[in-house]
């Protein structure tokens, strides 16, 4: 049985709408210096209209799998973390299973905030250590917009939208994801809250009016917190890896606030070549900013096989958790032929197709059914049908003729003619 779980995939996606600094001047009492000095962000993205979590969550899925090289039916599981899904439900994670065509996926949503992505790849490491799964999919999304008030300049300066993903796959090769470290402390939950939308406070005109539905936070606790659990949990799970923190190549945080990050750079005696951060361009991006993250760590080349990494991150809950990684996979180098980018692109259009054809199933099979389990509904009514209008159509015909034969003998007898009844010709004398 395998006893290892290697990341051998990775994907990420934001949406293309960029809003900087000098746009929320316009929109806020604030200033780019203001936001730069506090919190490092200078930019954040932010999804159309015609975005979701689950459509930013389906394109970094697809490129997670395309640099695995691995088919959807493959999957056993998808894991989506995120605190703004499309609906309550169905979960988002089974709308990307469908996308994907991964038909043999269990799908489930995971709610832990901006921890949410630790908490999924801990959940994805023990089922593939404990062999109910070969392939894991373990994706963070979020499109923290949607939940934003627009007028509180001291949380919508933070956040933006994204998606990363991950795919987890079961091997015999020592390394992957070694130890995962999790903690929480429902304490403290109303120190990072969307009040709002709940059974507690369901939608009403009370709750829009009083904004309810936004985030709420109280940041000198949340970011006393941070600093405290960000250094506790990547101790933890380095002790549970038994690797020193010496030898820690690069740790990629949670991206919510530069001096968060710098702060438990400095209580874990970490230099700052070996603190991964794209902050300044993307923002808080909650359970997304992790992975997120590990993708453009890749692309810069920040890591190598053999490398051990720290992701840790905390949010609302509270929630927070720690995964160390030995690093076991070459990063391809060279883009996809154009040839395999057609491939790809043919079969998620025909996971549509099969989409189309697993509801028109689902229809036939919740047709009234025979004890045998035989489909006859529609063919009893059509029957019936056909029997009815036979019988119409025979009892007209029958009117019709005996009237006819009728009309007939009339039009003989008033003429003086006779129909023969041997067949030959009579006249009358």
């Amino acid at each position: 049985m395998p006893k290892f779980a290697h990341i051998v995939g990775w994907g990420k996606y934001v949406p293309h709408t960029i809003l900087t600094n000098a746009d929320l001047e316009k929109m806020v009492d604030t200033s780019d210096e203001w936001i730069r000095t506090r919190t490092g962000i200078e930019a954040r993205r932010i999804a159309s209209r015609e975005e979701s979590t689950s459509t930013l969550a389906i394109n970094a899925a697809r490129q997670a799998l395309a640099v695995a090289n691995v088919d959807p039916l493959k999957l056993d599981m998808i894991i989506v973390a995120t605190t703004t899904p499309d609906y309550f439900f169905p979960s988002t994670a089974c709308l990307v299973q469908d996308a994907l065509g991964a038909a043999h996926a269990a799908a489930f949503d995971l709610s832990a905030a901006c921890s949410g992505f630790i908490y999924g790849l801990s959940m994805a490491r023990d089922s593939i250590v404990a062999g109910s799964s070969r392939y894991v999919l373990v994706i963070g999304a979020e499109v923290f917009s949607r939940i934003i008030d627009w007028q509180d300049r001291n949380t919508c300066v933070l956040f933006g939208d994204g998606a990363g993903a991950v795919l987890l796959a079961a091997s015999d090769v020592p390394g992957g994801v070694l130890a995962t470290a999790l903690g929480a402390d429902g304490s403290g939950a109303e120190l990072l809250i969307v009040p709002g939308g709940g059974s507690r406070h369901p939608a009403s005109q009370e709750t829009v009016a009083q904004k309810l539905h936004t985030v709420r936070m109280n940041g000198r606790e949340v970011f006393r917190f941070a600093t405290r659990v960000m250094t506790r949990a990547s101790k933890e799970v380095a002790d549970a890896a038994h690797v020193p923190l010496e030898d820690i190549e690069l740790v990629i945080p949670h991206q919510a606030n530069s001096r968060i990050i710098e702060s438990a750079a400095k209580s874990l005696k970490l230099s700052d070549d070996k603190v991964y951060s794209n902050l300044s361009r993307y923002g808080n991006t909650s359970a997304a900013s992790i992975p997120i993250a590990l993708c453009e760590a890749i692309e810069e080349k920040r890591i190598q096989p053999g490398d051990h990494l720290i992701l840790v991150g905390f949010g609302g809950g509270l929630t927070w958790g720690a995964a160390l990684v030995q690093w076991e996979v070459s990063i391809p180098l060279a883009p996809f032929p154009w040839w395999k980018r057609i491939w790809l692109s043919l079969r998620y259009r025909w996971a549509k197709v099969e989409s189309f054809f697993r509801r028109a199933w689902r229809w036939i099979e919740g047709l009234p059914r025979t004890p045998m389990g035989q489909t006859r509904f529609l063919w009893f009514k059509a029957r019936n049908g056909l029997s009815k209008a036979g019988e119409g159509i025979a009892k007209t015909g029958k009117g019709v003729a005996e009237r006819a034969e009728k009309a007939g003998k009339d039009l003989a007898e008033k003429t003086g003619l006779s129909q023969p009844t041997d067949g030959s010709d009579t006249k009358q004398e």
